[in-house]
């Protein structure tokens, strides 16, 4: 079992183990040609993206978007995703450490805000849930905090210890869902936001997956 045997990781999904850059950014679009905006680069997608998703088309449209506006441009986003994430895959090295940690002995999990039925299917078909002691995706609106979603996550994990768990996710909501329920937390460079933006969160910042799993056994040991 080892020292770290009791170790936790909660991984997000979308930007950290499952690499899908170009669907976000090709959905995002697509959902900004709706309302006349101007295409996003990947670059200004990380340097402004955030958390209430509405807040992140208030810092390109100059004000919120109407509710019929939001509903619209979630709709596309969505659609859109889901017909290009079929070119993505797992992030470089993900299949590997996933295996290790739980040779290891440690036990991991995944919180997503991807809708749940759309997840499931989707993690199954790399053959990684096997992996993980619970997969579990977003159930309700989209477009809200992680914070919520982690402490029912953590309930019912049941016996994992919330001083001993890391989240590894590629946005500071991440970092603060992981705060909000008393654990700590590794944001990984590659996916929604870029480094400068999330060193301002105060948590470990690494540019690998390979990384954030050696900074995950630091904190939880």
């Amino acid at each position: 079992m080892g020292t770290l045997g009791n170790a936790h990781i909660v991984w997000d999904w979308n930007g950290t183990l499952f690499h899908d850059n170009d669907a976000i950014i090709g959905a995002t679009n697509a959902a900004f040609a709706e309302l006349g905006l101007e295409p996003i680069t990947l670059e200004r997608y990380r340097a402004l993206y955030c958390v209430p998703v509405p807040k992140f088309y208030e810092r390109l449209m100059g004000r919120l978007p109407t509710d019929t506006e939001w509903e619209v441009m979630d709709a596309i986003f969505h659609r859109y995703y889901a017909e290009h994430r079929v070119r993505c895959g797992l992030t470089a090295g993900a299949t590997e450490l996933l295996a290790g940690w739980r040779s290891a002995g440690r036990s991991q999990s995944i919180l997503s805000m991807y809708v749940h039925e759309e997840l499931v299917p989707l993690v199954r078909g790399f053959g990684i849930e096997t992996h993980f002691i619970r997969v579990e995706g977003r159930v309700g609106p989209s477009g809200g905090s992680k914070s919520e979603h982690m402490v029912r996550h953590i309930r019912a994990l049941g016996g994992v210890d919330p001083a001993r768990t890391v989240v590894i996710g590629d946005a500071a909501d991440d970092a603060v869902a992981a705060r909000h329920v008393g654990a700590r937390a590794v944001l990984y460079t590659g996916g929604s936001h870029g480094r400068a933006s999330l060193e301002e969160v105060g948590v470990p910042v690494v540019d690998t997956l390979e990384e954030a799993v050696a900074e995950a056994e630091r904190l939880a040991a």
